[in-house]
């Protein structure tokens, strides 16, 4: 096993060492399987809570599901690396583009005399191309950005302040994502100023969520950390996102 690659004065001037991790697998299984219900289950539905002294608040329940693929986000780049991060995030994005697929040709195809459920089928799974395109768009770029941002404070900060960069590269991976996709998917069907207060509230939302999960991000890491005797520094990393090179 390999010693852990804890210490800031680790230069990772030589090309990276193949090896195999216990648990990265496991990882990027569940980054894809979060990510997919954000897509697939959450935007189906429109959610609407009682908050005490605020009155009714109404959001999409995809919110519940998309933040927690910026925590696997931050624990993958984190631990393994922006390369490794990037590999699993093309793995989501190719996860999502056949999901969307295979649902329009599902959607499309003709319904069995006496089946009924046609209709409901297609409200759940029959998005719209634009709102597919703009997704997948947002999630490349806001998903990048939270690596790349993340990688590169680590290096700065020599490792310290974890908390601080986990919360800050989700600021910036969030907010390139509800920047993209909001006006990508609804302008001219929603008014302008309500496409400004949505993305605002969801991008706040969002990384109010990264702040409650931070506790458990923390410890995560650190658990992954001691068993994998990993700590990578992207120090010699390319940072280009059109590689699945690790």
């Amino acid at each position: 096993m390999n010693p852990i690659n804890s210490s800031p004065s680790s230069a990772n001037s030589a090309p990276r060492v193949q090896r195999s991790y216990r648990y990265y697998d496991l990882v990027m299984v569940g980054f894809v399987a979060v990510y997919l219900c954000s897509n697939l289950i959450g935007p189906a539905k429109a959610a609407q809570i009682e908050l005490p002294g605020l009155g009714a608040f109404t959001f999409g329940a995809g919110v519940l599901f998309f933040p927690l693929s910026y925590v696997f986000g931050d624990i993958l780049t984190e631990v393994y690396g922006y390369a490794r991060a990037r590999k699993v995030i093309w793995a989501g994005f190719g996860a999502m583009a056949f999901a969307a697929l295979m649902a329009s040709v599902v959607v499309a195809l003709p319904p069995a005399p006496g089946w009924l459920n046609q209709g409901a089928y297609e409200t759940v799974f029959g998005q719209t191309p634009r709102i597919v395109i703009a997704s997948m768009l947002a999630y490349f770029c806001g998903e990048f950005v939270n690596s790349y941002v993340l990688a590169k404070m680590k290096i700065a900060a020599n490792g310290k302040r974890m908390g601080v960069r986990f919360v800050v590269s989700t600021v910036f991976g969030e907010g390139v994502d509800s920047l993209l996709f909001y006006p990508l998917a609804f302008y001219g069907i929603w008014s302008n100023d309500l496409i400004l207060k949505v993305m605002v509230a969801q991008w706040a939302l969002k990384v109010l969520v990264e702040v409650v999960m931070l506790p458990v991000t923390i410890a995560l890491v650190k658990a992954l950390k001691r068993a994998e005797a990993e700590d990578y520094f992207d120090r010699s990393t390319r940072f280009t996102p059109f590689s699945l090179k690790t």
